[in-house]
């Protein structure tokens, strides 16, 4: 039986240059993130450089195409970017041949990390002028995200004073013994001989007594500035009203809890509860979600575990990037207070909040309409909002807005997703956590982008 094959020979060089657009298809992701960052404003990057001394550095959209491509992939360690710059037909293609290591590409996203988190704001932008954003219904929620520190590296107040006493006994300890055993060898050697230097178990000592009386300082430094905050509230009330409540605390005598934790890799980070259960050492991930595309309107980051005080200031962000007003928001009950939903009366935006926890399974019915002349709560007015079918309808947008959002930039467990910061610190954590939210909607407005192109 004869057999006939083409030729392998993957040796052979070409006659002529090879083109990556000969072995990509037409509709690969790198052709639509070079499209993309044609249309981006990159002069926030442009502007940091100035004169011409050293080596030509690499063009900016270059190195945001490369990234955004790679976080487009969920790939995020600077390692595994530059690998796709070399074994990536569209890595190679972005990077035009060129082929930056990974330090390069960890200092530029070091060194323009604001203008990065920056292109947040055009993407909404690009969104909304594609006719992605309604603001028809936008629903918030938060995720707790792993900070670039270990939660077994934090330590509490309460344990910190007691370590700090028990350091000082035993480094006083130690120090007596050296100075008695200096004198021996002293009138054994003479003065001017030399002796051993410090134990290496003492520098350790010594090192760690450091770190945590700096940690114990920050601890202290915060509940002072948190009494203050409280003097200051209660100074500001009208003096009319009765005085009552707890005893008022001498902001220079407040000392923290004895459970106030700080972490010594990563300070600014907090011990907070996932929504699995686990607690972990990390930040508190803000997303606001446009219903129809699920794209994220505003996003922010903090160190507080809590949801309802990042309302406010969410939706203010919401009608910032769009110059809009959501007709409806939704959020679940970690949101509500009545400060929340006071401000939102008299206002074009209906909030639909329940003050209790509520299943995605509830529906119908949860409360009867209140008789009587007694005022209703905002917490009754809110559960009779959600009791009517509109409120129902328009709560179950919830399950189907924000939260797939979230599982679609975090990913599975094991799988690749964005589930940890690799940047330490709140300022640079926040930079990070934009420009994840800036690539989850480039990625949308991509698919849309070709979808309809490929529907004309």
């Amino acid at each position: 039986m004869s057999r006939h094959f083409l030729s392998y020979s993957p040796e052979q060089p070409h006659l002529l240059p090879a083109a990556p657009q000969d072995w990509m298809p037409p509709d690969h992701l790198a052709y639509l993130v070079r499209d993309l960052v044609s249309e981006l404003d990159l002069w926030p990057i442009y502007r940091r450089y100035k004169g011409s001394r050293g080596a030509p550095a690499f063009d900016p959209k270059m190195m945001v195409g490369i990234l955004l491509y790679a976080w487009a992939n969920d790939i995020y360690s600077s390692r595994r970017i530059a690998e796709l710059c070399q074994g990536d037909l569209g890595g190679r293609f972005l990077a035009a041949g060129y082929r930056p290591d990974f330090r390069t590409i960890s200092t530029f996203r070091l060194e323009h990390g604001e203008a990065l988190s920056g292109l947040f704001a055009q993407s909404v932008k690009l969104c909304e002028g594609a006719g992605m954003v309604s603001l028809g219904h936008v629903s918030l929620d938060g995720s707790k995200l792993a900070a670039n520190a270990s939660k077994h590296r934090a330590m509490s107040y309460g344990r910190m004073v007691e370590a700090e006493e028990r350091l000082t006994r035993e480094i006083a300890e130690y120090q007596k013994r050296c100075r008695e055993a200096d004198a021996g060898e002293d009138s054994l050697f003479g003065k001017e001989s030399s002796g051993w230097g410090l134990p290496e178990e003492l520098k350790r000592r010594e090192t760690r007594l450091a770190r945590i009386r700096e940690a114990k300082a920050a601890l202290e430094a915060q509940a002072k500035a948190a009494a203050e905050a409280r003097q200051k509230e209660r100074d500001d009330r009208p003096h009319d009203r009765p005085s009552g409540g707890r005893k008022v605390e001498d902001p220079d005598q407040v000392k923290p809890k004895d459970r106030a934790q700080r972490n010594f890799t990563d300070p600014e980070s907090r011990i907070m509860k996932s929504g699995t259960g686990e607690w972990i050492q990390g930040y508190n991930g803000q997303a606001a979600v446009d219903r129809d595309h699920q794209v994220i309107v505003a996003c922010d980051l903090t160190d507080q575990a809590a949801d309802a005080p990042h309302f406010q200031p969410m939706l203010a962000q919401v009608t910032e990037n769009t110059e809009g007003t959501p007709t409806q928001v939704s959020a679940d009950a970690g949101y509500f207070s009545e400060a929340n939903i006071a401000s939102q009366l008299g206002t074009p935006t209906q909030p639909l909040i329940p003050p209790d926890r509520m299943k995605h399974s509830e529906a119908g019915p949860r409360i009867e309409l209140l008789t009587g002349d007694d005022p209703m709560s905002l917490a009754d007015w809110m559960r009779l909002i959600l009791s009517t079918e509109e409120g129902v309808i328009g709560y179950a947008w919830r399950k189907k807005t924000v939260e797939p959002v979230f599982g679609q930039i975090k990913g599975c467990p094991g799988s690749p997703g964005f589930r940890q910061f690799l940047r330490r610190g709140l300022v640079k954590a926040r930079q990070e956590w934009r420009f994840a939210c800036a690539a989850h909607n480039f990625k949308k407005y991509l698919r849309h982008k070709f979808a309809f192109a490929t529907a004309c």
